[in-house]
C-alpha cells in the first residue's frame, strides 16, 4: 500500500513542525493529511485497510490534541 508510505511521511512532517514549535504549519499540514485520510477511507474495500487506516486516523487525532493543547 503506496498511500501507507505517504501517510507515514506526512504524518512525519507534522511531528517535526510540532518539534520546531511550529504549530501553525503542524496545524494546516494535519488538515491537509487528514482530507487525504478521509478520503482514503471513504474508497477503502476491505476491512484490513480500514483497519490499517483507522491507526493513522488515531495518530492524527493525538498529534491534533497535541498541537491544540
Amino acid at each position: 500500500m503506496e498511500n501507507k508510505d505517504i501517510l507515514i511521511f506526512e504524518i512525519q512532517k507534522i511531528i517535526d513542525f510540532i518539534a520546531a514549535n511550529q504549530k501553525q504549519q503542524a496545524n494546516q499540514k494535519l488538515v491537509e493529511v487528514s482530507q487525504v485520510l478521509d478520503d482514503l477511507l471513504d474508497t477503502a474495500e476491505m476491512d484490513e485497510e480500514l483497519v490499517e487506516l483507522h491507526k493513522y486516523q488515531l495518530v492524527l487525532n493525538h498529534l491534533n490534541n497535541k498541537i491544540n493543547s
